[in-house]
């Protein structure tokens, strides 16, 4: 892109970035980073690229999960082999559903950084500058924590580098054998109060026995022991994004090196800030947060200005209206799509416009607002005659309790128990597998309606 240059979002609007006290510390750390090597490589991302356009077509599914915000404290490698673990289990159960390869997409090695609704935050009378992630300061309400270091974006690679050495073994080393997958998930519906979803766990074990009748086994088989596995972030932190961007020797095109595929915000999405146009340049997948308050010029602007050679798989869309508010949204937003002629791939987000804070003063998701926005999503894209690519979760690996609902049944006073998450609330495993089943009822009505007269 003959009219982009990497520091061209230095001077656009910026929202949602941290003012640094000490620009020469800040400078020192961009050139130590852009001396790094980059964490993925543009093979990669334009593999992402061309599956994301599968999914686009209805010809793959997107399953995108993942921290909320990424902790330096919490960092383990139990914790990335448990997120990973369910995310595994998940495309299983939606792959069977959808008769469709399933991409997996990590919110992993770089979702440190977080937007906030307020610049400031207030406890006891006391106003301190707002937590913005562990990439730019720290969780504990003291003037000190709360001052932004540039210091911990070296702190932020030297993590993700790790997590995704872990999760490239763990694609590729045996971990990640359907067969062994399915297995966990049995226990899931052996050990829940779930019924419901042992029909469609037997059938799976029936579709996996048959293939090995028949002599195909994960050892002979290359796609049944590996998986493509790959990270993506909110690219919110543009010092970052730019010290580790490099440019592409095969083609010559710019790549985000901080993950396979970056988003941007519902909150800086502007069509003239610096988010959009840092992301405008760089050849990775990119997604666009759309929420209530997106217009239908503004949509028609992006597009064009993100993806504007129309490239399948570049441009990712993932709608987080809230429940009972996607009918009023997202009719109008695909069909502005529809009348543009773009190639977007649309995805969920039932996760962040179903916040509320319960009367415990946690902030929490109830599971059946989660469930009913992804089912007014799919219901709307059957109404319009378009695909439902995909959905995007904030997850975990952990038995938190932070959603209440779902088949253990977490209600507003088992909060407090297990309440680990620095930002927002996530799915624990069992919620997130038994989402995995629902979703995958929805895939099932799109693809075999037949079928589930029939049931």
């Amino acid at each position: 892109m003959a009219d982009w240059r990497k520091s061209g979002w230095r001077e656009k609007p910026r929202v949602q970035m941290p003012d640094y006290t000490d620009p020469e510390a800040l400078a020192a750390v961009e050139a130590q980073l852009a001396k790094y090597p980059p964490l993925v490589f543009a093979g990669e991302a334009r593999r992402l690229k061309a599956q994301l356009g599968a999914a686009a077509r209805g010809e793959a599914f997107l399953l995108q999960g993942g921290d909320c915000a990424e902790s330096f404290e919490q960092f383990s490698a139990d914790l990335i082999r448990d997120t990973f673990k369910v995310m595994l289990q998940m495309a299983v159960v939606l792959t069977y559903a959808a008769r469709v390869p399933v991409v997996k997409v990590g919110r992993m090695a770089g979702q440190f950084a977080k937007p906030r609704s307020a610049p400031v935050e207030v406890q006891d009378g006391v106003e301190l500058p707002s937590y913005r992630g562990d990439i730019v300061n720290e969780l504990a309400f003291t003037p000190e924590a709360r001052v932004p270091d540039p210091q911990k974006m070296l702190q932020a690679y030297t993590q993700a580098a790790a997590t995704l050495n872990l999760l490239r073994a763990f694609s590729t080393g045996g971990y990640a054998d359907v067969h062994q997958v399915h297995q966990w998930t049995l226990g899931f519906t052996e050990s829940e109060k779930s019924a419901k979803y042992r029909d469609m766990a037997a059938r799976i074990s029936d579709a996996l026995d048959f293939m090995s009748a028949a002599g195909v086994s994960s050892d002979q088989a290359h796609t049944l022991h590996t998986v493509d596995f790959y990270t993506s972030h909110e690219a919110l932190l543009l010092e970052y994004e730019e010290a580790l961007c490099r440019q592409d020797s095969t083609s010559g095109n710019w790549l985000a090196g901080s993950g396979h595929m970056i988003w941007i915000g519902d909150r800086t999405r502007q069509p003239d800030g610096a988010h959009v146009e840092f992301a405008r340049g760089v050849l990775n997948p990119v997604g666009l947060k759309c929420g209530p308050t997106m217009t239908d010029d503004d949509l028609k602007r992006l597009l064009w200005t993100l993806n504007p050679e129309n490239e399948p798989g570049k441009l990712t869309l993932i709608a987080r209206f809230g429940a009972g508010k996607v009918g009023e949204h997202l009719p109008r937003l695909v069909r502005t799509v529809e009348e543009e002629g773009a190639k977007v791939l649309w995805v969920c987000d039932p996760m962040h416009g179903n916040t509320i804070k319960s009367a415990s003063g946690y902030k929490t998701r109830p599971f059946d607002a989660v469930l009913r926005e992804v089912r007014e999503f799919f219901g709307v894209h059957a109404t319009e005659g378009t695909v439902p690519g995909g959905v995007h979760f904030e997850m975990t690996g952990q038995d938190v309790t932070e959603c209440t609902g779902g088949v253990r049944a977490v209600t507003e006073s088992d909060l407090s128990s297990r309440y680990h998450t620095a930002c927002d609330p996530r799915l624990n495993a069992s919620q997130s597998l038994e989402l995995a089943f629902l979703v995958s009822e929805e895939l099932t009505r799109l693809r075999d309606p037949e079928r589930v007269r029939a049931v």
